[in-house]
């Protein structure tokens, strides 16, 4: 196997590797999963569309991407310093505003599509 090759394999290791300590060490991160899993079992039981899905898909892909670069920003930061400092509060509310901008589209997308799918089951 060539030496590109190995690194390649590596870099999807490290990703990967990056993925599950989101989801160990970040309670938030747990939440949008969690989160995601209804979405998606939603999805199955009020059988949506195809288009609906890729959707249902962005956001959650979406949200879950922010979280892990909102902690890894958080992470960063900490490693800077520990101590009170006004410039490093103003770039973890930055990234942790993002993070909420997107689970608000998220959510609203996810409204728009199962709402009117149980107001119809109810009828």
């Amino acid at each position: 196997m060539s030496e590109y090759i190995k690194n390649r394999l590596k870099s999807f290791q490290y990703a990967f590797e990056g993925i599950i300590t989101l989801i160990k060490g970040t309670a938030n991160a747990r939440i949008h999963v969690f989160a995601a899993l209804v979405a998606i079992a939603m999805g199955f039981w009020l059988k949506i569309s195809t288009s609906e899905w890729v959707a249902i898909t962005i956001v959650i892909g979406g949200v879950i991407a922010l979280e892990a670069v909102n902690s890894a920003i958080e992470e960063l930061a900490d490693l800077i310093t520990k101590k009170q400092n006004s410039k490093i509060k103003i770039i973890k509310d930055l990234s942790a505003g993002g993070v909420l901008i997107m689970a608000i589209v998220a959510l609203k997308v996810g409204l728009f599509i199962f709402v009117p799918k149980i107001i119809e089951l109810l009828n």
